[in-house]
Parts: structure tokens; C-alpha cells; sequence
């Protein structure tokens, strides 16, 4: 059995979790997410404590497990205290501005980027050059995130680009004449 599906999930005040055979359904007062359950994997409840143990005979059910078991304590989190991502632009003339679910960047093209958000995450921008990006899925929230960076990465040069506010990005020497 996995070292990680042995560490029981402890649910917070105001999350309940529904099991069935096919889903696992969780509800916070942030939101609600379901997940289709492996059929390799039982997800047990015990009071405020879930348990994730491996079905017998099946292959990769102790890998299986311990997947499940991330998976469903990410939700759990999610609902609970929610995830974010931050994101910074570096670059003389780069802005962010949000406008409802839309996030609008001047990243250095001919063109506004305009680049809209999926249902339940949310962005907000409290400086121009900040992006902050919300939400209870915390696989959606970083794809997302990777999304907005993928429009301008930053360059290895001088740094420009949309980075994560924890990236560190290593410079590379110029040509020495």
C-alpha cells in the first residue's frame, strides 16, 4: 500500500463529503466538486476522517490509492480554503487589467490578449503587473495559470515575460564582443 493513501484525510468544520459506487462528491462553503472514483480504489468515511484503502487482486491498486487519496484531500482543501496562483509581468509596457472573468494583458504583441475564464475560477489583478488567479480546483487554478504564461514566457536574456511570483528565472550571460 502507498505511504501517501496511509495518512487518513481529516475533514474541516462545514465539508461534507458524498460516496457512492462511480463519485465522490464534495461541499464546502467555498463550492462543490465531484470526482469519478477508480474502481481500484475504496474511499471509506469514518466520522470527520476519510480513509482510502486499495481493492485486493487489482494491478497498481497501492499507486491507484495513493493518487486517489492526493486527489480527493486536494478537494477537501479546495472547498475548505481554496487554492491560488500568483503571477507577475515583468517587462516595460506589460499590464494586466481584470474585467469580470475576462483578463485583458498588453504583453508587447500588436494585438490586446483577452484571455477568458473558465467556470469557477476567478482573477484578480491588484497592481498592473500582479495576476492573481482563484478557484476550488486545484488542477483547474494551475492550468489556468499555465495557460496566461504560455502567452509570453519569460526569456532567459533579461527576464521579460509572465512568470510565477515564486519562479526564479537564471539569466544567461550576454555575448562578450
Amino acid at each position: 500500500m502507498s505511504r501517501v493513501a496511509k495518512n487518513p484525510i481529516v475533514l474541516p468544520q462545514g465539508v461534507e463529503v458524498t460516496l457512492s459506487a462511480e463519485s465522490i462528491s464534495v461541499k464546502g462553503p467555498l463550492g462543490a466538486i465531484s470526482f469519478i472514483a477508480n474502481p481500484a480504489v475504496t474511499v471509506e468515511q469514518e466520522g470527520n476522517i476519510l480513509l482510502c484503502k486499495p481493492v485486493e487482486g487489482v494491478a497498481n491498486c497501492g499507486a491507484l490509492s495513493g493518487t486517489v487519496r492526493a486527489i480527493v484531500a486536494n478537494m477537501v482543501t479546495g472547498v475548505s480554503k481554496g487554492f491560488e496562483r500568483k503571477l507577475n509581468l515583468v517587462g516595460v509596457g506589460y499590464r494586466a487589467q481584470a474585467q469580470g472573468d475576462t483578463l485583458n494583458l498588453t504583453l508587447g504583441f500588436s494585438h490586446p490578449v483577452a484571455h477568458k475564464m473558465p467556470a469557477g475560477v476567478s482573477v484578480a489583478t491588484p497592481t498592473q503587473t500582479e495576476i492573481v488567479i482563484k478557484g476550488v480546483d486545484k488542477q483547474q487554478v494551475g492550468q489556468v495559470a499555465a495557460e496566461v504564461r504560455a502567452y509570453r514566457k519569460p526569456e532567459p536574456y533579461k527576464g521579460k515575460g509572465v512568470r510565477y511570483s515564486d519562479e526564479v528565472i537564471v539569466l544567461k550571460e550576454t555575448k562578450k564582443k
